[in-house]
């Protein structure tokens, strides 16, 4: 389990807990922290004697945070956690069980629950199992913190990319899809922040750029009105599936 952090002293405390706070005896719990000013290693310091390696100095970015926990991490099973969104109660034992009863499964996501900076709730994430035609036409639904992966999933596609640093996740995602497909459990794994100094949300323009880098490896070359079609129908696909399943409530 990595955390990469930059000054999310704020969220820090709370998602720290969310993991400790399981009482799961097989955690190892690496937190990279990109040399915050403000006040986020004395949190760090307080979880120290639980963590496996914590670090503070630095970095390249997230995904170059990511990179450096996941080096040093020996489980079987790997995930991250942002340092602003939060595990559900008994996430890690869940995960642990399903992997355990299914050897075979390589890949796993629940659903999430997004919320406020209080951690008010504002509405669940809920969705559907992997589709690869509504992956790459509509968007990326699988919700990051809710995704858990094994150790030799990871090495097999050369873990994460550098050069992605807000769509590093799903390019991820798409390249284990490559290897084995997805495993959607109906379990809200986790709660994810929504907020508009989020940095998926001040730099939505660079995600989109890199959204659309990672699409044009796997899609074909083909007309704008073709492609925008097929936009639609994914997104009408994905809409109806989940009314059907009831993922709106």
């Amino acid at each position: 389990m990595v955390t990469p952090s930059y000054n999310q002293g704020r969220f820090l405390e709370a998602t720290l807990r969310s993991v400790h706070d399981q009482g799961y005896p097989n955690l190892e719990h690496i937190v990279i922290d990109g040399g915050s000013t403000d006040g986020s290693v004395e949190i760090i310091r307080k979880f120290e004697h639980r963590l496996a390696y914590w670090v503070s100095e630095p970095d390249k970015g997230q995904t170059d945070a990511l990179i450096k926990g996941f080096s040093r991490a020996t489980g079987e099973i790997l995930a991250w956690l942002n340092a602003d969104d939060l595990y559900e109660p008994r996430t890690l034992w869940e995960v642990a069980e399903f992997f355990s009863g299914h050897p075979d499964v390589q890949f796993v996501y629940g659903d999430a629950l997004w919320i406020d900076t209080e951690g008010r709730i504002l509405k669940p994430k809920k969705e559907i199992p992997f589709n690869r035609f509504i992956w790459l036409y509509d968007y990326n639904y699988i919700p990051q913190p809710s995704a858990f992966w094994r150790r030799e999933l990871y090495e097999a596609v050369g873990g994460l990319d550098p050069r992605f640093d807000l769509a590093m996740d799903a390019d991820l995602w798409i390249r284990f899809a490559d290897r084995t497909r997805p495993v959607h459990v109906r379990r809200i794994w986790s709660r994810m922040r929504l907020y508009p100094e989020q940095k998926n949300q001040r730099l939505r323009a660079v995600s989109d750029q890199e959204d659309e880098i990672i699409r044009r490896r796997y899609l074909p070359d083909e007309p704008v009105w073709q492609r925008r079609l097929k936009k639609v129908l994914a997104k009408g696909i994905r809409v109806g599936w989940k009314l059907f399943r009831g993922c709106y409530w």
